[in-house]
């Protein structure tokens, strides 16, 4: 390995250095953000059971603007927050930050028969007669 203290990316197999800007307990990969299941409770306590990977599928900004990883673990399915290191993938950060604007909040879809027409809107009252022809004193 490269560095000293360090890991191999089980994701993408870049060396990463456990010694990163921003962070005291490094435990993803810079280059995709990917991240292995090893806590449970607390950054750095190891005593996870599973040791799956850990997705990223999120960002989120927490106190003071700092921007947090949300990683799902891909065997047992627990989130997981993480704080970003400086030397963060700044293109894969701003990728997962935009993935909700690629996706609508409310599912459209296609109607069967095209669309439907609207409906005809009822004439508020008084202004039945004007509509209607009606003439107007003067």
């Amino acid at each position: 390995m490269p560095f000293a203290r360090s890991f191999r990316c089980g994701h993408c197999g870049v060396d990463v250095s456990l010694d990163a800007p921003g962070t005291t307990h490094r435990n993803h990969c810079p280059a995709c953000l990917w991240s292995r299941h090893l806590d449970r409770n607390v950054p750095g306590d190891r005593t996870a059971d599973c040791s799956g990977g850990m997705e990223p599928i999120a960002v989120t900004v927490r106190g003071e603007g700092r921007w947090v990883l949300i990683h799902r673990c891909t065997q047992c399915g627990r989130l997981r927050l993480n704080k970003t290191a400086g030397d963060d993938n700044v293109l894969q950060l701003m990728r997962l930050a935009a993935l909700p604007l690629t996706m609508p909040f409310v599912p459209f879809a296609a109607e069967p028969d095209g669309p439907v027409p609207a409906k005809p809107r009822k004439p508020r009252h008084g202004q039945t007669a004007r509509r209607q022809g009606g003439a107007s004193a003067t």
